[in-house]
C-alpha cells in the first residue's frame, strides 16, 4: 500500500505522466475512510484509474493546481468534510482559530467558500477541463440556498463555481459512472441523466423529457418545477414551499427530478441514486486505505482530525431521525445503507495492529449508531414515506424496532483477544431505545459500552421547542434518564449522563431558554459548552430561521436573532458562571421572571448587593445596612 501522488515526483515513481483524475480537497491528505477524498480517490483506483490529489492548494494563485498537470478527463472538487465557512466562523460568525483538518490544526490552510474558489482557480489553469464538484458544501448548496453569512439567498453553487456537474450524497455511485463515461469517450455535456448529481444549462439543451414537461406537463409524477430563484429570494413564503419539496424528494425510490430556473438557466436534479447494497459498503471500507495522514504533515504535528477516527469504525450510513437542524436528510438520506459484520470484523483486526491502538476501540456506528437497519421493510420497495417522519411527532406503526443485531455485532468485536473496550461516541437515539421491550441492548450498553458518562443529545426540555426541533418530548427522555441510572445501579456501576444542549433554536424564546436553566439547575448540572443554533445550508431549521415559517405546516415561528437575545439563551443555560451573571439578570427581568432572582432553592441567580438590602425583610437590618453602603461609597 502506498499513498495516492501528491507531486510529480510521486507520479514519476509510479510511472505515470498523466492522471486520469486530479481531486483537489480543502482538507490535508489523509488516507482514512472518514474523508471523503480518500473513498473517492480509492475506489477510482481499484477501478484502474490514474488519480493523483492536490490537498489545500494555495488558491492566491493558479500554479499551484497545476503541479500534477493536466489531467486526462476531469478535475474533482470538494472543500473537505465540512462546509468551509462552517470551518472558519462560529455560529456567532468569530472566525476560528484552529482548524483539525489542516497540518498542527492550524487555520488559514483554505479560502472561504472552498469550492467556488478552487473550481474558478481550476478553470484558469486548464481552461476548458471538465469540473466535478461534490462534498458537502457542494452538496448543500446546490439549490438557491440560505447563507447565513451573507444573510440572504444565493444562487446554486455550481453557477458561482462554473462547474459542468455537481455530485450530491457520498457519490461512489455517481463518480464510478461518470468516470466509465469518460473512458467512452462521451463528453460532459452529454452526462445529463445520473443519477446523484446535478447540473445548470440553458431550455433549449435540456433532455426531451424535461423540455416537454416544461412545455406539456407531460409526467407529472416524475418532475417538479420549484419557485426560481429570484422568487424564493424575494419571497420568504416561496422558499420555505421550495425547500419543503426538495426535503421530501430525498429518495431514490421516490423522488422526482427537480428543477430551478436561475435567469434564464435552468437548474437540475437528478433523482438520488440507489443507496449502496451491503456488499457495496463492504467494498468501499476494503480498499487499501493507509489509515493515517500523509507523511509530509509530520513535521507540522499532523492533523488532528485523524486523532477522532483511527480507532473507530463506520457501520453505517442514513438517519431517520429526523431532526430539523441536521442536514444528513439532504446529504446521506434517510434510508440506512450498513456494512455486513464479517466487514466491520476485518476493519477491527487491522485496527488493533495499529500504532498508537490500546485495547480501545473509540466508536462503532454512524449518524446514529443504533439505527444499524431500515426503519421498516416498505422502505424496501416503497422508499421513505413523504411528509411522515419515522420517530415524530409520534413513531410509526411500521417502525421496526430491534437492537439484537447491533448487539450482536458489539458481542463479536469484544470477542477479538486484542480489544479491551468497544466504546460507543456516534450517539444513541433514546426515543428508539425506549421503545424497545427488550433490554438487552440497554444493559449491555452500561455494562460495556460507555465509559464513564454517556453523550445524548436532548437538546432541550420545552415541549414546544423540541417540536420544532424534530425531536422527542422531555417526558421520553425523563424516562430515559431514570431507566439510565436503574440500570447502571443494578450492575453496580456508577456511570452519568451528559446532554448535549442547543440554545437559541427557531421555537426557542426567553421563557423556553429559562425552562431549560431551571432544568438543569433540578439536576445539578452545568454545561461546560453550550452550541448556538448555527444555521447551514440544507436544514429544516436554517429553513425556519430565515423565513419564520415552518415549511412542514406553513405557520410561523418565533425565531432569536439579536445577537444580544442569543447570548441571553445560551448565558441561561450557563447561569452559574460570573461573567453570565448580567445577562442572566437581564434576560430574567425582560421575561417577567424576577422571583427568579433572590436566594430561593428555585432562583437561578441572587440580587446584586444593593437589591440584597432594599430585600432585606427586617427594616432595621435595612437601616444598618443602608449605613454600611453609604460608608462604602456605594
Amino acid at each position: 500500500m502506498s499513498f495516492l501522488p501528491i507531486t510529480k515526483e510521486d507520479m514519476i515513481e509510479r510511472g505515470w505522466d498523466q492522471l486520469d483524475f486530479l481531486y483537489i480537497s480543502g482538507d490535508a491528505y489523509v488516507d482514512h475512510p472518514s474523508f471523503g477524498h480518500a473513498i473517492i480517490t480509492r475506489l477510482l483506483e481499484s477501478e484502474g484509474y490514474r488519480v493523483g490529489i492536490i490537498p489545500q492548494p494555495d488558491w492566491k494563485c493558479s500554479k499551484d493546481i497545476m503541479r500534477l498537470g493536466r489531467p486526462k478527463y476531469a478535475v474533482l472538487v470538494s472543500s473537505g468534510v465540512i462546509d468551509s465557512m462552517v470551518n472558519h466562523y462560529t455560529a456567532s460568525k468569530k472566525p476560528r482559530s484552529d482548524d483539525y483538518y489542516s497540518p498542527g490544526g492550524k487555520a488559514g490552510f483554505r479560502p472561504d467558500r472552498a469550492v467556488i474558489v478552487y473550481a474558478n482557480k481550476v478553470r484558469e489553469a486548464f481552461k476548458d477541463i471538465p469540473v466535478i464538484i461534490g462534498g458537502i458544501e457542494a452538496s448543500l448548496r446546490r439549490f438557491a440556498h440560505y447563507d447565513y453569512w451573507d444573510d440572504k439567498v444565493r444562487r446554486s453553487i455550481l453557477l458561482d463555481s462554473k462547474a459542468d456537474l455537481l455530485i450530491y450524497g457520498m457519490g461512489e455511485k455517481p463518480v464510478l459512472e461518470i468516470a466509465k463515461l469518460f473512458s467512452e469517450g462521451v463528453p460532459i455535456q452529454k452526462m445529463k441523466n445520473i443519477r446523484g448529481t446535478s447540473y445548470v444549462t440553458s431550455p433549449g439543451e435540456l433532455p426531451e423529457r424535461i423540455q416537454k414537461y416544461l412545455e406539456d406537463g407531460e409526467e407529472r409524477d416524475k418532475f417538479s418545477l420549484l419557485s426560481s430563484f429570484e422568487e424564493v429570494a424575494r419571497d420568504k413564503k416561496k422558499y420555505a414551499e421550495s425547500f419543503k419539496i426538495q426535503y421530501d424528494e430525498q429518495d431514490a425510490i421516490t423522488g422526482r427530478t427537480l428543477l430551478q430556473k436561475h435567469g434564464d438557466r435552468i437548474l437540475v436534479q437528478n433523482p438520488p441514486f440507489t443507496p449502496l447494497e451491503t456488499k457495496e459498503m463492504d467494498r468501499v471500507y476494503a480498499l487499501p486505505y493507509e489509515r493515517n495522514y500523509h507523511p509530509v504533515y509530520e513535521k507540522d504535528g499532523g492533523i488532528p482530525a485523524i486523532e477522532e477516527v483511527k480507532f473507530s469504525i463506520t457501520s453505517h450510513r442514513g438517519c431517520y431521525g429526523g431532526c430539523s437542524f441536521c442536514a444528513i436528510n439532504f446529504h446521506q438520506g434517510r434510508a440506512i445503507q450498513n456494512r455486513s459484520h464479517p466487514s466491520i470484523l476485518n476493519e477491527a483486526k487491522k485496527i488493533v495492529w495499529q500504532d498508537g491502538f490500546k485495547g480501545y476501540i473509540h466508536d462503532v456506528g454512524g449518524p446514529t449508531a443504533n439505527f444499524r437497519n431500515k426503519a421498516c421493510s416498505k422502505q424496501v420497495k416503497s422508499g421513505v414515506c413523504k411528509g411522515r417522519q419515522c420517530l415524530h411527532p409520534n413513531p410509526c406503526k411500521s417502525l421496526q424496532v430491534d437492537h439484537s443485531e447491533y448487539l450482536s455485532l458489539l458481542r463479536k468485536l469484544r470477542e477479538i483477544p486484542e480489544v479491551k473496550k468497544v466504546f460507543i461516541r456516534s450517539g444513541i437515539r433514546y426515543d428508539y431505545l425506549m421503545l424497545d421491550k427488550n433490554d438487552d441492548f440497554f444493559v449491555e450498553l452500561c455494562k460495556h459500552h460507555v465509559s464513564g458518562q454517556l453523550k445524548v443529545a436532548p437538546e432541550h426540555v420545552a415541549d414546544r421547542v423540541l417540536e420544532k426541533m424534530g425531536k422527542p418530548g422531555r417526558k421520553i427522555y425523563d424516562q430515559f434518564v431514570k431507566k439510565f441510572y436503574e440500570i447502571n445501579k443494578r450492575i453496580g456501576k456508577e456511570q452519568y449522563l451528559v446532554p448535549y444542549l442547543l440554545s437559541s433554536h427557531p421555537g426557542s424564546d426567553l421563557h423556553a431558554a429559562i425552562e431549560l436553566a431551571l432544568y438543569l439547575k433540578q439536576l445539578g448540572y452545568m454545561p461546560e459548552q453550550v452550541q448556538d443554533f448555527y444555521p447551514t445550508p440544507g436544514t429544516l431549521s436554517t429553513c425556519m430561521f430565515y423565513t419564520g415559517l415552518d415549511p412542514r405546516d406553513m405557520k410561523s415561528v418565533y425565531v432569536p436573532r439579536s445577537p444580544k437575545e442569543k447570548a441571553m439563551q445560551r448565558a441561561l443555560l450557563q447561569y452559574r458562571k460570573k461573567e453570565n451573571y448580567l445577562l442572566v439578570m437581564e434576560a430574567l427581568i425582560k421575561a417577567g421572571r424576577k422571583e427568579l432572582i433572590g436566594f430561593g432553592k428555585n432562583c437561578l441567580i441572587r440580587p446584586k448587593r444593593d437589591e440584597r438590602v432594599l430585600n432585606t425583610a427586617n427594616p432595621k437590618n435595612k437601616k444598618i445596612q443602608r449605613k454600611k453602603l453609604h460608608k462604602k461609597g456605594s
